[in-house]
């Protein structure tokens, strides 16, 4: 997946970087291996986080701090980390899904950075991550329309398809063999997404047979 940064984004929030690894992958229920490492993960934040101490994790106060920078309150739409983790902590726990959900969440509750995973044969031309304008929106996973105006937004030259904090339907990854591009969302720089890249590929490589994997870092 071919993806820019758009100059507006990054002039309203200096830091904006992506983390994309394409690859092919079995989409399938996770394995109870992985289920077992997502749920000792999500026990061990359930007992050493408070929501307090949420609030001053770097990289969900970046983010927060981007989402008000292009206009959108942090706190209505929150990022799909910090929603994750305030589930954790209050002992709601996760939702399983299939293995690269699974996979993405992991990696997600770790960092602290938003996942996005997107079927590429559903995407067409180059990608642009870049502020949505007014009265955007589109039919997010299991929600109807959302309101995406101001959030930083991934487009393809259908419109767009993924954010932050919450994906549309459109290339949502189903059951299969399928081409997939992961996006990392990072308000925080680039800095730490070579390492990230190497777990995540360990993930993937290990849960769900991915192949071909390639990995570019924007910012």
């Amino acid at each position: 997946m071919d993806v820019k940064i758009s100059k507006e984004l990054s002039e309203l929030r200096p830091g904006a970087a992506l983390m994309v690894l394409s690859y092919e992958a079995e989409v399938k229920e996770s394995s109870a291996e992985l289920l077992a490492l997502l749920d000792k993960t999500i026990d061990n934040i359930h007992s050493r986080y408070t929501m307090t101490d949420l609030a001053e994790l770097i990289h969900i106060k970046d983010t927060r701090t981007a989402y008000r920078n292009l206009g959108k309150s942090p706190t209505a739409y929150r990022n799909a980390a910090e929603a994750m983790l305030r589930r954790i902590v209050k002992g709601n726990g996760l939702y399983h899904i299939n293995n690269v959900v699974e996979i993405n969440n992991l990696i997600s509750i770790t960092t602290g950075y938003s996942v996005g995973s997107y079927d590429t044969d559903c995407l067409s031309g180059t990608v642009e991550w870049k502020r949505a304008p007014d009265g955007e929106s589109y039919l997010g996973i299991g929600k109807d329309i959302l309101n995406i105006e101001h959030l930083p937004t991934l487009y393809d030259e259908k419109g767009a398809f993924g954010n932050p904090t919450s994906d549309s339907r459109r290339a949502m990854i189903s059951p299969g063999i399928h081409r997939i591009s992961s996006v990392v969302y990072s308000f925080s720089g680039n800095h730490e997404l070579d390492l990230i890249a190497s777990q995540y590929q360990e993930l993937l490589i290990a849960h769900c047979r991915a192949k071909e994997i390639d990995v570019k870092i924007i910012s």
